[in-house]
């Protein structure tokens, strides 16, 4: 009798005991589930810009720039006939030529401080044509600054002021170990007044917008405001890995900054020198398009494919060939010609460089001494090709889009036309999209440029154009 009562008490004490301990256990670990939320809820977390913006913005400066603009012509107030005013011819013929009139214009944008003594870096086409520039700190404090150099083939230029004491200058980080997806942030003084901060990401590398030979731009979704062209972009860590440079004409709030290692060299070089010295390889390439792989039943779209071979220049010195395809250089793959031009511009000439091309299907080993590229080599080709028809054009990117009001994303689009040449005389305009010539689709500056080049003078050539919402063809004749 006393065991069975001793069980009615012990039982029910145990089940107790257990069910205590198991809602212990249950607790601790909803106590660490909710612990394990929390700690990933602050993982999570979005970063704060706050305290590396206080660090950072005394080293970012606004540039003033004066620039005297001057302009011919009888009236005093824009003609209504635009450039290609019909009356002009007229009234210079019976009234003479109306005196230039100079007027000042002024312009703003960013730079950075580099160096405690007073060297700014910025874009070049914020202080083109600039006679007079002034560096404001964000204290208020106004330098008038010096050009040291520039290099309107990166879009960057050096500029020196003489400061009364030591200036915060930037810390350069290392563009290469970028990621896409990266968290970036754009600090602008665009008015002298203040700063501008973005954020965002980077969305994008090696963009190319055909705004020169070496684009190879970092694309973020943090907006460049208007007035911030040749800030930094830096990093989470506060270092320095791009220059903002361009923004993205549709308002959509993508902006492009010109990578800090192609910057250190070219700022290195105008401090040393005043100019930048490139390598030179000595040859014109385009990239290989379906169409072209077809033509030279070539297996795949990779490699920079030579179209033409300067006479006397290090590539024909070394054997190499209209026709064959440089697929290495110092065994970097080369993938897209935009990787090969920037890699020779980044030699030092009279280096000895081993590249590797596909010659008729096969491989082969070239080694090439790189000259210097000569300041005017640059745009003879485009020269030569100018001299054809007169006509001047780029390859469509955001900025020319807007300019012209186009909807067409890619393709090249004609931004000027000689006064006289033929080109003007059978109807082409600025703003006309080249789709066609002779039949070839025209995609890329390249197209362009290797179709036209084989257009002998004298020949016949049909284009076909888009203008606004037609489509038009356009028969001229070549040189």
């Amino acid at each position: 009798m006393k065991r069975s009562l001793l069980l009615v008490i012990l039982i029910p004490l145990l089940f107790s005991v257990a069910f205590t301990g198991c809602e212990k256990q249950r607790e601790e670990k909803i106590t660490q589930k909710k612990d394990e939320k929390v700690e990933i809820s602050r993982v999570e977390e979005l970063p704060s810009f706050a305290d590396l913006v206080e660090k950072l913005k005394p080293s970012v400066v606004n540039i003033s720039i004066t620039s005297v603009a001057r302009e011919r012509g009888v009236f005093t107030f824009p003609s209504p006939f635009g450039e290609q005013d019909p009356f002009g011819e007229f009234f210079e013929r019976f009234f003479g030529q109306a005196p230039q009139r100079e007027f000042k214009q002024h312009g703003l944008g960013s730079g950075f401080i580099i160096s405690e003594d007073g060297y700014v870096v910025t874009n070049n086409h914020v202080v083109d044509n600039a006679e007079d520039i002034e560096v404001i700190l964000e204290g208020g404090e106004k330098y008038k600054a010096k050009i040291v150099g520039r290099d309107p083939k990166t879009d960057l230029a050096l500029l020196k002021i003489e400061p009364q004491g030591k200036l915060p200058a930037v810390k350069f980080g290392d563009s290469d170990k970028l990621r896409i997806g990266d968290w970036v942030m754009a600090i602008g003084n665009p008015f002298g007044l203040g700063h501008t901060v973005t954020a965002g990401i980077v969305s994008a590398e090696g963009r190319v917008l055909g705004l020169g030979a070496y684009d190879d731009f970092i694309q973020t979704d943090a907006p460049i405001n208007p007035g911030n062209s040749g800030g930094p972009l830096f990093n989470l860590n506060g270092e320095v890995v791009g220059v903002n440079a361009a923004i993205f004409a549709g308002g959509q709030g993508i902006g492009f900054a010109i990578p800090i290692n192609i910057t250190k060299n070219i700022v290195d070089q105008l401090k040393e020198k005043g100019k930048v010295v490139r390598g030179w390889l000595g040859v014109l390439i385009q990239q290989i398009t379906p169409e072209i792989a077809e033509g030279m039943n070539l297996k795949g779209l990779k490699g920079a494919l030579v179209s033409d071979v300067t006479p006397g220049g290090p590539a024909e010195k070394a054997g190499i060939k209209r026709g064959d395809i440089i697929v290495e250089f110092n065994g970097h793959k080369i993938e897209k010609i935009a990787q090969l031009t920037g890699i020779v511009a980044d030699t030092p000439p009279d280096t000895q460089v081993q590249l590797r091309v596909m010659r008729e299907g096969n491989e082969k080993d070239i080694t090439v001494k790189l000259g210097e590229l000569p300041e005017k080599i640059a745009g003879e080709y485009e020269e030569r090709v100018k001299e054809k028809l007169g006509l001047t054009v780029q390859e469509l990117n955001p900025q020319i889009a807007e300019r012209f009001d186009l909807k067409e994303e890619s393709g090249v689009v004609i931004t000027d036309v000689a006064p006289g040449s033929v080109a003007s005389e059978v109807g082409f305009q600025p703003g006309d999209v080249i789709l066609e010539i002779n039949g070839r689709a025209i995609k890329n500056i390249d197209d362009y440029k290797s179709v036209v080049d084989m257009i002998e003078n004298g020949k016949s050539a049909l284009f076909l154009v888009k203008r606004g919402e037609n489509t038009i063809y356009i028969g001229t004749k070549i040189g």
